[in-house]
C-alpha cells in the first residue's frame, strides 16, 4: 500500500506541476507562449507519462474522481478510496507549493488565479454556475468511460495511457474557457490554496461535480457499454 500511495502522490504531483505549471509559467509568455492548446497538451502528457511510469504500481488514478469511478465500476476496492484521496490531495498541494516557489521567482510575479478553477467572475470565459456544473459532470463522465473502455480486456493491451492522456487533452481543449478545467478535485484543491482570488469559496463545485460525473460515467460503462470489469489500469499498463 505504501508503494501505491507513493505512486499516487508522485503521479498527482506531476499532473499539477506539469499541467498547472504550463498555465502559470508558459501559457502567456510574451510572443512565444504556449496558449490554451499547449496547456491542454501539457495536462494530457502528464497523465500519459505517469500512467506509464507508475500506473503499474497504483493503477495510475491521480484523481479522486477517477478512484471513485473505478470503485463503482468494480475495478478498485472501496476500502482503499480514502487513502488514495489523501495521497492525491497531498501530492497536488505539494506540487502547487513547488510551482508557487518557482513562479514567485519572477520579479513582477502576482499569483492571481494561479490556474485555479472557477465559475462566474472566476471563469476564464465568465461562464455561470450551471454551465460550469454541467461541463464538469459531463466531461468527467466521459473521462471515466474512456478510462474504463481503454483498460478493458477487449482492447489491445498497453495503449490505455495514450487514450487516457489524449482524452484529457481533448477535455481541456473544450472546457478551459468554461471552468479552467478541473475534472479532478485534487488538482483544483492544490492550486486554490495559493490563488489570490476567491477560488477556495468555489472549490466545493470542483469536488461535487467531478465526483458525480465519475459515478455517472462508471454506471454508464458498467450497465450499458462494458462487457467486462476485470482489467485494471495497472494490468493494462503492465501488459505493455
Amino acid at each position: 500500500m505504501l508503494n501505491k500511495l507513493s505512486a499516487e502522490f508522485f503521479g498527482t504531483f506531476w499532473l499539477v506541476l506539469g499541467g498547472c505549471g504550463s498555465a502559470v509559467i508558459a501559457a502567456a509568455f510574451p510572443d512565444v507562449g504556449i496558449g490554451l492548446l499547449g496547456v491542454s497538451f501539457a495536462f494530457g502528457l502528464t497523465v500519459l507519462t505517469m500512467a506509464y511510469a507508475v500506473g503499474g504500481i497504483s493503477g495510475g488514478h491521480f484523481n479522486p474522481a477517477v478512484s471513485l469511478g473505478l470503485a463503482i465500476a468494480g475495478r478498485f476496492d472501496f476500502k482503499d478510496l480514502i487513502p488514495y484521496w489523501i495521497a492525491q490531495v497531498v501530492g497536488a498541494i505539494a506540487a502547487a507549493a513547488v510551482l508557487y516557489l518557482i513562479a514567485s521567482g519572477k520579479a513582477d510575479f502576482t499569483a492571481g488565479g494561479f490556474a485555479s478553477n472557477g465559475y462566474g467572475d472566476l471563469s476564464p470565459g465568465k461562464y455561470g454556475l450551471t454551465a460550469a456544473l454541467v461541463a464538469e459532470v459531463v466531461f468527467t463522465a466521459f473521462f471515466l468511460i474512456i478510462i474504463l473502455g481503454s483498460t478493458s480486456a477487449s482492447v489491445p493491451a498497453g495503449f490505455a495511457p495514450i487514450a487516457i492522456g489524449l482524452g484529457l487533452t481533448l477535455i481541456h481543449l473544450v472546457s478551459i474557457p468554461v471552468t479552467n478545467t478541473s475534472v479532478n478535485p485534487a488538482r483544483s484543491t492544490g492550486v486554490a490554496l495559493f490563488a489570490e482570488t476567491a477560488a477556495l469559496s468555489q472549490l466545493w463545485l470542483f469536488w461535487v461535480a467531478p465526483l458525480i460525473g465519475a459515478a455517472l460515467g462508471a454506471i454508464i460503462w458498467k450497465s450499458l457499454l462494458g462487457k467486462d470489469s476485470e482489467t485494471s489500469v495497472a494490468e493494462a499498463v503492465s501488459a505493455a
